[in-house]
């Protein structure tokens, strides 16, 4: 191939296309903040302008590297016209661009690349759908008005998004990537949208982190700011907060917000992660963990829905409230990391077949309030929610809180039944709370004891045979009326008229009391 650039190139394109031959950069950056920030209003003069076609030249059929040297476009500060179209291109070489411009959108669709990094750079819109890499895909720090499309891409390596402004296309999508294969991490750490960022059906080999990312729906064409349905994440899915220390003004290499090493305190300012429309995770699968803790602006019919996911870790620790719908209808995690302070209030939490195996809270979070927080369903009466909780508080040991969830399972449950039931209900809570109260029962049983006996000291009653006179002891006869299998050999009375009722009902009453006191007490003798 010619080793000089083609007629009608201008100096910086020619200049370019030696650059592009020895693998080097050519930097047009002035060295001056506002000259060169890509988005401000600064013109940018013909020595830092090159036309689009000629990149579209270099990278589809560009010319031979110099002898020792590996070609690559990489320039920085350099004003892009035209529309620069790859579209269904074979661009092997490594591409960087640095705090650039393009004045029209960038479109690689159906194209397959090697590596593409573009950092810090003004991009109209991104047309990458179908887009294959056998490396990286960086967009960090940019700025990209009209969208970003990469639906059925395939990323080799890493996509990252980091710092990165989006907003919508005609339809309210900020980002399209339906269907991509991201074979190691997707970052967007401190992503801004305006507009869905939408990731379907999207298998992604490592981390799916949008730590600090503001992501806001167009409601105008769309309600939902993240649709990620149907995902699947090899490790771990961050809706979390990000560390302010060492983000702000970052310059990394790569768009990340932290130098190699470096680790930001854990009790610094945090940027949280917030969402301003629907957010949709159903069906979805995280094989490490999901990780939820930012804001959640909610809506009206809005909702976070969890519906279905499998994790083996959801830790859900937002330190604000979201303001509408939570739904974890037929989720199965293993451990459930929370706070009583993450839930939403008033009727807005799904728990629908929720599944968990663990319950592993950070800080308190009693008994009482667990139960408030399975009954702040949004739908009526489940059983099955309160046997959820009381077997993840068995496998914990907490047999007691186990106890007192399926007692309040009960009194929740009478509230459904009709009339006569729940009187029922109500005399059987009050005696011996449905047989998780065994000191209530003891209780009531010692009441009738000393009720009886003052009974049966004032009316004594005659022997059994008139010429048997055994010694009369009114406290012994009733207790042991009450106590349905000891005998305290009292039997050689013979009660009549409204004592042998009474004497009746102490029996009736001790088959009820006692046997309720001695499962309790069988229950505390099989912990000790």
């Amino acid at each position: 191939m010619a080793e000089r650039a083609p007629e009608g190139w201008t100096d910086t394109e020619r200049a370019l296309w030696e650059a592009y031959r020895q693998g080097e950069i050519l930097d047009r950056r002035s060295g001056e903040a506002n000259t060169d920030d890509p988005f401000g209003d600064a013109p940018w003069g013909p020595d830092r302008t090159v036309r689009a076609e000629v990149l579209a030249h270099l990278l589809l059929v560009g010319p031979e590297p110099a002898p020792g040297r590996v070609a690559s476009l990489r320039f920085s500060g350099v004003l892009v016209t035209g529309a620069l179209n790859l579209a269904g291109g074979a661009i092997d070489d490594y591409v960087e661009l640095h705090d650039c411009r393009f004045a029209h959108k960038i479109l690689i669709s159906e194209a397959a690349a090697s590596t593409l990094r573009f950092v810090n750079c003004l991009i109209p819109r991104l047309e990458a759908s179908r887009l294959s890499t056998t490396g990286d895909l960086h967009l960090a720090r940019c700025r990209v008005p009209d969208g970003i499309r990469l639906t059925d891409a395939r990323i080799g390596t890493d996509l990252l998004l980091n710092q990165t402004v989006v907003g919508g296309d005609r339809h309210g999508r900020a980002v399209s990537a339906d269907g991509i294969t991201v074979n190691q991490d997707f970052e967007a750490e401190r992503l801004e949208t305006r507009g869905e960022l939408s990731v379907r059906t999207a298998r992604i080999g490592g981390r799916l982190s949008l730590r600090g990312a503001q992501l806001r729906a167009d409601r105008r064409h769309n309600p939902t700011c993240l649709n990620a349905v149907r995902v699947t994440v090899g490790h771990t899915l961050y809706l979390t907060g990000s560390a302010d220390l060492g983000w702000v003004g970052s310059r990394g290499y790569y768009g990340s917000g932290y130098g190699y090493g470096e680790n930001p305190p854990p009790d610094g300012p945090v940027t949280p992660f917030r969402a301003f429309g629907r957010v949709r995770l159903s069906d979805s699968r995280f094989d490490g963990a999901c990780l939820v803790s930012g804001e959640f602006h909610l809506e009206g019919e809005d909702e976070l829905s969890l519906r279905r996911i499998h994790t083996p870790e959801l830790r859900f620790t937002c330190k604000v409230r979201p303001t509408g719908t939570v739904s974890l209808s037929r989720a199965r995690v293993g451990n459930l990391v929370d706070t009583p302070e993450a839930w939403p209030l008033g009727k807005h939490l799904g728990l629908t077949g929720f599944v968990y195996e663990n319950l592993r809270p950070v800080g308190a979070f009693p008994v009482q309030q667990r139960i408030a927080w399975l009954e702040g369903s949004s739908v009526d009466f489940q059983p099955e929610s309160y046997e959820q909780l009381a077997a993840a508080l068995r496998r914990d040991g907490a047999d007691d809180d186990a106890r007192e969830v399926l007692y309040a399972k009960q009194r929740r449950r009478r509230r459904t039944l009709p009339l006569p039931a729940r009187v029922w209900g109500a005399v059987q809570d009050a005696t011996v709370g449905y047989g998780y109260r065994p000191g209530r029962a003891g209780l009531w049983l010692l009441l009738a004891w000393v009720l009886g006996s003052l009974w049966f000291a004032t009316h004594p009653l005659d022997p059994l045979k008139a010429d048997e006179r055994p010694h009369w002891n009114p406290v012994l006869y009733t207790l042991n009326q009450l106590l349905p299998i000891v005998d305290l050999n009292q039997g050689g009375w013979n009660p009549g008229g409204l004592t042998q009722w009474i004497s009746a009902g102490l029996v009736v009453v001790g088959w009820l009391l006692a046997s309720t006191v001695v499962a309790g007490a069988t229950r505390m003798l099989q912990r000790g």
